[in-house]
């Protein structure tokens, strides 16, 4: 059973009741994140989803996590380009505690400066990680070659030294500006009574004061750069990526399916090819990312420096062949059957229920249909995949991004 509400101070709340489970997983989103932020907030969002764990007037930071932990409740956040959401999953009988707790932390965050203090060098200390991980690095840079400085291309940690500027006044008004009830949804999935999922929503998050939310665009400024970063490391690490459809494009479901047969798994044409036939690569695969107004499909490998150009010659001659010769009816069958798969198992997972209903209901303020969506992937055909090829890779429009001791930056050649 789903059920939707939207209370009096516009805060959505969508439950999916899941019976025949024993927990429940639930979740406040916020329609905010790195890509909305200027560049002296860049990092911000990040900062605060931080900051609202530690500490209320009621209790401190440990007393919250203790009180997580003696209900056997998980309780986590992220932050995203477009989107910020902090959730718990608990045993269905301790469901209203928990969720009281969530709504406590998100609520009633007081953000003491010894806190903030102390935080500013645990963030810092996840930008170092990140600086340490190369894959993470390379994916960093590519966001930045293709969106530039601003918008998608922020890297959701932020600098350095822009977390070493952070004020409780900026977290304060920037909660105020953009965690505002007409941005927040209320997603709850598992065994629950939405009778109950309703009540809890209204009793905690009813009494949020409106605002005067102003949604906000992020800035779209295409770059199409290169960019290399050099580092004494053992592999090469290499991205490329392609402007492609946003996601409520008629040609998104085709997109990510054509993704599938590219570099999603082990029976892509990038992973038989580069990796299987002929050894360039332990790790290679390629992802889609859809945004409202616009999306990348993206391929990545790691490799022996001494091979990164052999490697990054044979992406694209995988990529120049599948736009060459289209895809097989077999590999069509194989996607869909894939991305078929994909959304059942998620329909048995409480934590991606939450977040599919809670993002459909944040992006579009609409109920995600799967029956709707099963027909919809079920009707595509090989046709459909075909003129999915001639929207995507655009070789004018290609940014790279390469990280790895290496003599120069990684040059896309098509």
């Amino acid at each position: 059973m789903i059920i939707t509400k939207t209370l009096e101070n516009g805060v959505r709340v969508i439950v999916k009741q899941m019976e025949g489970l024993l927990s429940v997983t639930m979740g406040v989103l916020v329609g905010t994140g790195a890509a909305y932020e200027t560049d002296e907030e860049d990092g911000l969002s990040h900062f605060l989803e931080h900051m609202q764990f530690k500490g209320t007037p009621r209790h401190t930071a440990f007393e919250l996590s203790d009180a997580f932990d003696a209900l056997g409740a998980q309780v986590n956040a992220f932050t995203g380009k477009d989107m910020t959401c902090y959730y718990t999953k608990s045993t269905s009988d301790h469901a209203a505690e928990a969720f009281a707790l969530l709504s406590e932390l998100f609520l009633e965050a007081s953000f003491p400066e010894e806190e903030i203090d102390r935080e500013k060098g645990v963030v810092i200390e996840e930008i170092n990680m990140d600086e340490d991980s190369p894959e993470d690095l390379c994916l960093d840079l590519l966001s930045r070659a293709a969106f530039g400085n601003a918008g998608y291309g922020r890297n959701i940690l932020g600098p350095i030294k822009n977390v070493e500027g952070f004020t409780r006044d900026m977290l304060n008004d920037y909660k105020r500006r953009r965690y505002c009830p007409q941005n927040i949804v209320v997603s709850f999935a598992g065994n629950i009574e939405t009778s109950q999922a309703v009540e809890l929503a209204e009793k905690y998050f009813g009494g949020m004061e409106c605002c005067d939310f102003q949604p906000l665009q992020p800035v779209l400024n295409f770059k199409y750069d290169n960019l290399f970063r050099k580092k004494p490391i053992e592999q090469a690490h290499f991205a490329f990526s392609f402007p492609t459809v946003e996601r409520d494009h008629p040609a998104a479901f085709a997109t990510q399916i054509m993704n599938y047969i590219l570099g999603g798994g082990m029976s892509s044409r990038l992973f038989k090819r580069v990796r299987e036939e002929m050894g360039l690569a332990y790790s290679v695969y390629s992802y889609t990312t859809h945004y409202n107004e616009t999306g990348m499909l993206s391929v990545y490998a790691a490799v022996n420096p001494l091979k990164a150009e052999s490697a990054a010659d044979a992406v694209v001659a995988v990529i120049e062949d599948l736009k060459r010769g289209g895809v097989t009816e077999e590999e069509f069958l194989r996607g869909r059957e894939q991305m078929k798969s994909s959304n059942i198992f998620s329909q048995e997972n409480t934590p991606s229920q939450m977040l599919l209903y809670g993002k459909q209901m944040l992006y579009k303020n609409e109920v995600f249909d799967f029956e709707k969506r099963m027909a919809e992937v079920a009707a595509l055909t090989r046709e459909d995949i075909m003129a999915a090829l001639e929207l995507n890779f655009d070789f004018s429009k290609v940014s790279v991004s390469s990280v790895g001791n290496l003599e120069k930056q990684i040059i896309f050649k098509a």
